[in-house]
């Protein structure tokens, strides 16, 4: 007698994952928008295609956990996806001159500590040792997100909020200074963990 093992259904499909798809999808959508010439239309779609990203970001979370619907492949493109979305807008932003001056330094930093929090996890994992998200780096997710929001807006924002690009460096600044402090968290843990494994 044949018995039917009722076959697995796949989570590459679900909606945490469709989620986090989402995110990796809007990367070169923002990034053809911000390449178009300086147009009040097109901006204001990378706005709301970015603020639509970074909504997902917080819900792809939300679901796997009430759903249960937490995966392996979740796990791998959540943290791929953010850091797509925040470099490349950074390096649109560089590029287009809206980040300039002074303010190049914030983009640096956040960009040098994402790949440096990314190398750590990746030889953390090795020694199968987990890197907790602590509420400061929440706290500088949400800055960093709503700092590229406002510039993203460019010059389209400042003709609706005088002064819109100021605020948006003050929030990169900010957003940097907690990078600053999450990234030399996450290096101190992490070099404690190579002294262990050494010895």
């Amino acid at each position: 007698m044949n018995v039917v093992v009722p076959r697995r259904r796949s989570t590459a499909l679900n909606l945490a994952n469709m989620l986090t798809y989402g995110r990796l999808v809007a990367v070169p959508v923002v990034v053809a928008l911000l390449f178009w010439p300086q147009d009040d239309t097109a901006r204001w779609i990378a706005v709301a295609v970015f603020v639509a990203a970074a909504i997902t970001d917080y819900l792809d979370g939300y679901v796997a956990r009430t759903y249960s619907q937490s995966s392996a492949l979740g796990r791998m493109l959540d943290p791929i996806a953010d850091k797509l979305l925040v470099a490349a807008s950074l390096l649109m932003l560089c590029a287009d001159g809206t980040i300039r001056g002074w303010s190049l330094w914030a983009a640096i930093v956040i960009l040098c500590r994402e790949i440096l929090v990314s190398g750590l996890r990746e030889y953390l994992a090795e020694l199968k040792v987990g890197v907790p998200v602590s509420r400061v780096a929440k706290w500088k997710t949400a800055v960093q997100l709503v700092a590229l929001g406002v510039l993203i807006a460019g010059p389209a924002g400042e003709r609706v909020l005088p002064g819109n690009g100021t605020l948006g460096l003050v929030l990169l600044w900010l957003a940097a200074a907690l990078t600053l402090y999450t990234g030399y968290d996450y290096m101190r843990s992490g070099i404690r963990h190579v002294i262990d494994d050494e010895r």
